[in-house]
């Protein structure tokens, strides 16, 4: 289905929880979120009735986001069912990876194609201080697990933060020759403000070129990140730019919060509710959203902050 601009919306990103076990300072509060009542989220069962509407109107690429998508203890059963459901030709995840060990092997052969890991720093005493509760190791041991378990389309993810770890953005870049993965700096939207970010905090992604002068242009993959290689790398090194160069002409997603609400666009307050309805009603309700979508999502900068009202971790990273 196509949007009011023309754009084709293939690409539904799904949040299944709202929990998450680290509490990553551009993400989410210290103490966490109120743990909501079970009958105010999504069931397994319309998630994947969810699933199936958005194909029906042409999405075949799903991301399964949170919070922490793989605290949610039926993750796996989610995966397999979105997975098998005809037109969806490639499930995603994004996670901190700290449950990877755990999870990799049953959810690649639940049908997951593809990972994505966030990881900020590999200084432990920094990553201790952005997650407030996570350990680094837990981090490369997910990524290790991921690897070992035959997942070949991983995808590291970097929030680039001034005056926090631009000054890693040699060595992050050195994993691309480590392991054959794609390492991708993504610029700090200005969303959740717990007032532990200043104005110098937020960076574009241009930064990366100035410090990895020997990168060369790679050929875009039909993603928003514009793609470079490190000599000799095994993968590719990424930049999202939703500041300072906003993708929102070629924006193909639409967004699916843990209870039920369809956002058209992540920085929109916008939103349509899902939750309790029928086949029939996820339709329509899909229709109007994605013809909701803007043209674009506004001035967003440190001064101009989104107009989302939801903190990452309610909408799905």
């Amino acid at each position: 289905m196509r949007d009011a601009f023309g754009r084709e919306i293939n690409y539904l990103r799904i949040s299944v929880t709202e929990l998450c076990n680290l509490r990553c300072r551009y993400c989410m509060p210290a103490d966490g979120v109120c743990k909501r009542e079970h009958d105010e989220m999504l069931t397994e069962e319309e998630i994947v009735l969810a699933v199936q509407t958005a194909a029906e109107l042409g999405v075949t690429k799903l991301r399964i986001t949170g919070g922490e998508p793989l605290v949610k203890k039926n993750i796996v059963s989610i995966c397999g069912k979105a997975a098998q459901v005809p037109g969806i030709r490639e499930v995603c995840i994004t996670t901190n990876g700290t449950l990877l060990p755990q999870l990799a092997v049953p959810l690649r052969e639940a049908g997951v194609a593809r990972l994505n890991i966030s990881l900020d720093t590999l200084d432990a005493e920094k990553f201790r201080y952005i997650t407030r509760l996570g350990e680094l190791e837990q981090a490369l041991g997910g990524i290790e697990a991921a690897l070992a378990a035959g997942f070949e389309k991983i995808k590291l993810n970097a929030v680039l933060i001034g005056g926090f770890n631009d000054d890693e953005i040699p060595q992050l870049a050195e994993l691309t020759r480590r392991w054959p993965v794609d390492l991708r700096f993504i610029e700090m939207m200005p969303m959740y403000d717990g007032g532990d970010f200043s104005e110098g905090s937020f960076i574009s992604s241009d930064v990366v070129l100035q410090k990895l002068p020997e990168l060369t242009e790679e050929p875009r993959d039909g993603g928003v990140a514009r793609l470079y290689r490190l000599p000799g790398a095994q993968g590719r090194i990424g930049l999202i730019s939703p500041l300072s160069a906003h993708f929102c002409g070629e924006c193909n997603r639409i967004r699916l919060t843990a209870d039920g609400r369809l956002k058209p666009c992540l920085h929109g307050r916008e939103e349509f509710s899902i939750k309790g309805l029928d086949a029939a009603g996820m339709r329509a309700q899909f229709e109007k959203a994605i013809l909701a979508k803007p043209a674009w999502h506004g001035e967003l900068n440190y001064a101009h902050r989104s107009r989302s009202g939801r903190n990452m971790n309610r909408i799905g990273g």
